[in-house]
């Protein structure tokens, strides 16, 4: 069996035709749903870009203890397992931040490939200077927060003479895989996708922009500030969807590329195909615009548009697709792939496999999932935890936030907040959470702030 993960950054649940809303066109994901299994609970765990990552290799869960950090040389991966047991193993990606020094994520892997120029990748060298110009006005942008302006300038010199659209990083990422298989689809592979490119900034090729707001003129907001979304006019709000929906098309497109070749050479019905994403990002739902408060000790809900991912996994021989309700999270990802290669899974780790629940009828061994930040130590922190079971939903912010609490079925916008008429439902979330935690092995200092839960 071989095996093709494919990570792709803020990428929501709904951004996805196979999940019905149909507001960007996916018609290559939607026909890999036609023969996937499509998870419709599936929940961000450790939050956001490096700790998800994390929690794929590892199998383990980090937002309890290091969070945004590297991985200590010898950590037990996914891609080491696989290596040892003779699988090839590759990651070819975009994404800047897995090759920071001393991070380690490349372990395990017998092979790296880095597609260069992704957000402030010192990647464009002249003497001569470029000229760029901020496409709006600068405090639209994230750069007054945790993006310098520096920053988003580079971004703009290494897209400068992008004309082409195989010069755009999305194509090149997927372009460099479909090499990589046609040189080595003899062999047992692990094949590590990780397209950054569907993060912001967002510059798709105008004609893709023209696909969802054809002839706007107006600013152009390719980073826009996190924050409450009135400092954007609707038109602006609506083009920022439709940069967004040309970034994702475009990334779907070159994806039907890489699965086409994975037909062409005879491999289709010998691989498993996974594809994930590690959190959303609100336009404008609860008057937010991103996906978390930046360096601010006030923090953000995790609503459903961050923490509900997309999931789809297509198993070897699979013909039809089905979708699942049984609850998932990344750290499933692990030994799920383990036990269907029938490699023991480490005891260590915290994922569980839910390859028995996939069958008619199965059920899933998590009974609840956590989406979160690193916890804090500091107590005048507000960092807010999103705990469900799939039917509740209780945001949860520590000693210092105010609790929500949404019933799902009934209220998917999460618009009526149940949490003073429901407390009951409240309180057994939180104790669950908090055993949870326990048995994570969280510290106490950052398990303390987490006891209180105000009536």
């Amino acid at each position: 069996m071989n095996i093709c993960l494919i990570v792709s950054d803020t990428v929501r649940k709904d951004a996805l035709g196979c999940y019905g809303k149909r507001w960007i066109q996916t018609p290559s994901l939607d026909k890999l749903a036609e023969e996937s299994f499509v998870f419709e609970k599936a929940y961000a765990g450790s939050f956001p870009t490096m700790p998800m990552r994390a929690e794929l290799m590892t199998g383990t869960y980090c937002f309890q203890s290091f969070g945004w950090a590297p991985l200590p040389p010898g950590t037990l991966t996914l891609q080491s397992l696989l290596q040892k047991s003779g699988y090839v193993t590759v990651m070819i990606t975009d994404h800047f931040q897995m090759f920071a020094p001393g991070y380690n994520y490349h372990q395990g892997f017998s092979g790296v490939e880095w597609i260069r120029g992704q957000m402030g990748d010192m990647w464009v060298g002249t003497t001569e200077p470029l000229e760029v110009k901020l496409p709006c006005d600068p405090k639209k942008l994230r750069t007054d927060q945790d993006v310098d302006s520096e920053h988003l300038l580079r971004w703009l010199k290494n897209v400068l003479h992008w004309r082409n659209e195989t010069d755009w990083i999305c194509p090149r990422t997927f372009q460099a895989a479909i090499q990589w298989l046609e040189r080595n689809y003899t062999q047992k592979f692990f094949l590590y996708l990780d397209c950054f490119d569907t993060h912001e900034p967002w510059t798709p090729p105008p004609w893709y922009v023209e696909l969802y707001d054809p002839g706007y003129e107006g600013e152009v907001v390719i980073y826009p500030r996190y924050d409450y979304s009135e400092y954007l006019s609707q038109a602006e709000l609506h083009h920022l969807r439709s940069i967004y929906g040309g970034n994702i098309t475009l990334m779907d497109r070159w994806l039907g590329k890489l699965l086409e070749k994975i037909r062409q050479l005879g491999l289709w019905d010998k691989t498993l195909i996974i594809f994930i994403s590690d959190h959303g990002f609100l336009f404008g739902e609860h008057n937010l615009i991103g996906k978390h408060a930046v360096l601010s000790k006030k923090g953000w809900p995790f609503y459903e548009e961050v923490s509900h991912i997309p999931l789809l996994i297509k198993l070897p021989q699979q013909k039809e697709g089905r979708r699942t309700k049984i609850l998932v999270q990344p750290v499933d990802i692990m030994p799920t792939i383990l036990e269907l290669v029938g490699i023991k899974v480490p005891e260590t780790i915290h994922g569980f496999s839910f390859l028995s629940g996939l069958k008619e009828g199965g059920t899933s061994p998590r009974k609840l999932a956590v989406t979160s930040p690193p916890l804090p130590t500091d107590p005048e922190y507000c960092v807010y935890s999103t705990i469900t079971d799939g039917e509740w939903t209780l945001i949860y912010g520590g000693n210092k936030g105010k609790p929500e609490l949404y019933h799902l079925p009934s209220d998917p916008g999460q618009s009526k907040n149940l949490y003073q008429t429901n407390f009951e439902v409240a309180k057994r979330l939180h104790r669950e959470y908090l055993d949870f935690l326990e048995n994570l092995g969280t510290e106490e200092r950052r398990l303390k702030l987490q006891k209180k839960l105000p009536n």
